[in-house]
């Protein structure tokens, strides 16, 4: 009997003790870190979309789901620290936006999942072995899209209809340059408008903007695609307007952002959209997929963006028949 008894309690505790570790398991609350951009502030649009996106799959911040905000404040040389710190707070899974966030997470982990966002080209900075097969444990969203190049260009062409020479603002550095500027190429061919590339190649230096301008209007430009606007734009956003305005020159950006800072107007991929679509990832990765499955998806949404105030700055007339398609106008 006494045998009896003694079995009994040691399976009455092997049991509590597997419920308890069940149970503490089933507790654990997933540790998402975010290696963002800019300020929590600048970026609270694409932050709010990821949010929203992670709601609509059940997951809301603070109740199911942790969330380690990092954001390097335009101090690109604190991204391997804080893509460190988030590695010793071992978070289940990395988002980064940008391709230097990317790099930054990659370098320091392969075993973490790492989403990225808002990476041109993620093959050719090498953060996957292809869109279909990632292959390692990096996956997420392309924001490339190269045949936009050209439409840009062709919006160029319709409100200014006789230019016939255009500037292309590149960075010979960035991986996706080639691929963008093949297509605005193409396009140029169709428009019979010449190019004239100017070469931004270190971002993070004003003089090159200024200097990129000045080799525009001496070489008779009459309007100004905007290629390279990652790193130029985001650092030098407020110099490019007011050089844009000095030198009367329309100029096309990728991004709304450009616009509603005071620039004449954008044609590109809604940035908020793929913030969102993030959270998919996150979800699919929590439940057990990797990401060397997950193929990395391109952009769905884009938008046209004009601003009458910048076009009256420069005396610009917007076509009414290319006013009426703009997703948004400024006025």
């Amino acid at each position: 009997m006494t045998k009896k008894i003694l079995v009994w309690l040691l399976v009455v505790f092997f049991v509590a003790n597997v419920s308890v570790a069940q149970a503490q398991q089933a507790a654990k609350i997933p540790r998402i870190g975010y290696l963002g951009g800019t300020s929590p502030s600048g970026s609270r649009p694409r932050i709010e979309a990821f949010r929203q996106g992670l709601r609509e799959l059940g997951y809301v911040e603070g109740k199911n789901i942790v969330i380690e905000w990092r954001h390097h404040d335009g101090k690109y040389d604190r991204l391997p620290a804080l893509a460190a710190e988030l590695v010793r707070l071992k978070v289940d899974i990395i988002i980064t936006v940008g391709p230097p966030a990317a790099r930054a997470a990659k370098e320091a982990t392969t075993t973490i999942p790492i989403v990225m966002m808002n990476v041109g080209d993620p093959v050719g900075s090498g953060f996957v072995a292809s869109l279909a097969r990632p292959g390692g444990n990096i996956t997420g969203l392309s924001s490339l899209a190269p045949e936009l190049s050209g439409k840009r260009l062709e919006l160029l062409k319709e409100i200014v209809p006789r230019f016939s020479r255009a500037a292309v603002f590149g960075t010979s550095t960035s991986p996706d340059n080639a691929q963008l500027l093949k297509e605005v190429e193409l396009a140029a061919g169709a428009l019979k408008v010449k190019l004239q590339y100017l070469d931004i190649r270190d971002p993070r230096d004003p003089k090159a903007v200024d200097s990129a301008f000045r080799a525009a209007s001496k070489g008779r430009a009459e309007a100004v695609l905007m290629m390279a606007e990652g790193a130029v734009a985001s650092g030098h956003r407020t110099q490019i307007l007011d050089l844009a305005v000095k030198s009367r020159l329309p100029v096309i950006y990728n991004g709304r952002a450009s616009v509603e800072a005071g620039g004449l107007m954008s044609y590109g991929v809604i940035s908020n959209d793929l913030d969102r679509r993030a959270a998919a990832y996150v979800d699919k990765i929590l439940k057990g997929r990797t990401p060397a499955d997950l193929p990395v998806e391109q952009p769905m949404k884009f938008e046209f963006v004009i601003n009458l105030k910048a076009a009256q700055q420069i005396n610009l007339t917007i076509p009414p028949n290319v006013l009426v398609r703009a997703d948004r106008v400024i006025r």
